[in-house]
């Protein structure tokens, strides 16, 4: 769809907005977080998952590297750092992180010149965002911190769980939902 096209069709095309995948990472972030506990939703896109989770009573710290998106969450009334990643934070400061990646296979070849499709990228793995992640979660991560990443079959499911196990984390599925052209779990992550 043509950014034109989406724009009249009334389309977000600066954000990521919830969709199933946001939903379950929000679903499964509600029932594992506790009130209290500071957390980075880590790509906030639209705010969805950290809104539902600060709902939960958690301080929630959005970051993203699109501006629109930081700007969003506020909207949301959430605290927003812009910045790549996990750059931007301290170490072992949070108590959870949840981070619904960008994670859709795309040829090299492409261009990717919108927020919109930075969003959606995870290069010709599909893991592209998600292995820098996992490389670098550990450090922001309080001691018994946990990280819950959202992985579709896409990406290639026990690739992302054993480059995890490398990272020195246990990977157990917390939900998970079918769909016609995948398979979408979240993945708890703790040391």
């Amino acid at each position: 769809m043509t950014r034109d096209l989406a724009e009249r069709r009334g389309l977000e095309t600066e954000v990521y907005g919830a969709a199933e995948d946001s939903a379950l990472l929000a679903d499964a972030a509600v029932e594992t977080v506790e009130p209290g506990w500071t957390v980075l939703d880590c790509g906030t896109g639209s705010g969805h998952v950290g809104g539902r989770v600060a709902e939960r009573g958690a301080r929630v710290i959005a970051s993203d590297l699109n501006p629109h998106a930081c700007e969003r969450a506020r909207d949301r009334g959430l605290e927003a750092v812009r910045g790549d990643l996990l750059a931007p934070f301290r170490r072992g400061v949070f108590d959870a992180v949840a981070f619904n990646p960008p994670y859709l296979p795309t040829d090299p070849e492409a261009e990717w010149d919108d927020w919109m499709e930075v969003a959606l990228s995870g290069g010709e793995s599909g893991r592209a965002v998600i292995e820098p992640f996992l490389d670098s979660v550990g450090r922001v991560l309080a001691p018994e911190g946990i990280a819950l990443l959202l992985v579709s079959s896409l990406t290639g499911f026990e690739t992302v769980v054993e480059y995890a196990e490398n990272r020195g984390f246990e990977a157990g599925v917390v939900a998970e939902e079918s769909f016609p052209f995948e398979t979408l779990s979240v993945l708890e992550l703790a040391r």
